[in-house]
């Protein structure tokens, strides 16, 4: 245990998460490297979505801990845990939508940094602010759409966007639950071709269910199955290991 503490850049131990008498995370355990892209996978009602939201902070643990950074952040909130660089993107991402894309990602940085915002002045005026959106813009590829209003993006678009934000609030950990829901072949492609310029720069925890991306990027797979991780490994052992395929690659082992 003190051995992956000092290794890992996030872990859980034991965490469990109870709605009445169902047991929606039950006991899982994770380490994620630094520098590591770790997926998530499962079937519908595996407990992806609620495990993600008690790493964010979203919701609260009934039992375990979540260790980020070697600290104890489990009785921390979700903004205290995005301070300390651990961040989670989509689906709860505020975005302005009469702001630009830059003035967006100056906010997030703004925000990241508990800077009092005067909106009297620029939001670009903001040298740091600016920086760290310019920065987060270029590595998502919007540079073209920088100037352009949040309402005027397309959807895969606007996922960059938000991808965006989270970069320039410069995190030491993303979270990133379903970034290619609702998205084309097309834009799928071009999220996965994004995330894999950014891994190794950022320690990232994927949950997705599009296998492609999944077995393209992750360092390693954990794979949760009614609430319980049954095994840990990287994409070729996940691909081979009789139980996942039986209970979620929908394959007969033999």
């Amino acid at each position: 245990m003190e051995g992956r503490q000092l290794t890992a850049a996030l872990q859980t131990v034991n965490l469990v998460k109870r709605f009445g008498g169902l047991v929606v995370t039950d006991r899982v355990s994770l380490d994620i490297r630094p520098g590591e892209l770790h997926a998530v996978i499962g079937p519908n009602g595996a407990g992806k979505t609620t495990l993600i939201n008690q790493l964010s902070g979203e919701l609260r643990c009934d039992e375990g801990a979540v260790v980020f950074g070697g600290a104890d952040v489990s009785a921390l909130a979700m903004h205290q845990r995005a301070r300390k660089g651990l961040l989670r993107s989509y689906q709860i991402t505020s975005v302005f939508e009469d702001f630009t894309a830059i003035e967006n990602a100056a906010l997030a940085a703004m925000g990241a940094r508990q800077h009092a915002w005067r909106f009297w002045r620029p939001l670009l005026a903001d040298e740091r602010a600016r920086c760290a959106a310019e920065e987060a813009i270029a590595a998502t590829g919007l540079e073209a759409r920088a100037g352009a209003r949040a309402a005027e993006l397309g959807y895969g678009e606007r996922r960059q966007l938000e991808l965006a934000m989270a970069l320039a609030a410069q995190p030491e950990l993303l979270l990133l639950d379903e970034p290619m829901a609702g998205m084309s072949a097309q834009e799928s492609t071009a999220v996965t071709q994004l995330l894999g310029r950014l891994k190794g720069r950022y320690t990232i925890l994927l949950v997705e269910h599009d296998m492609d991306a999944v077995f393209a990027l992750a360092d390693r797979v954990s794979v949760l199955v009614y609430g319980r991780v049954i095994f840990t490994g990287t994409p070729a052992q996940v691909r081979e290991h009789a139980e996942v395929r039986a209970v979620y690659l929908g394959e007969e082992s033999t």
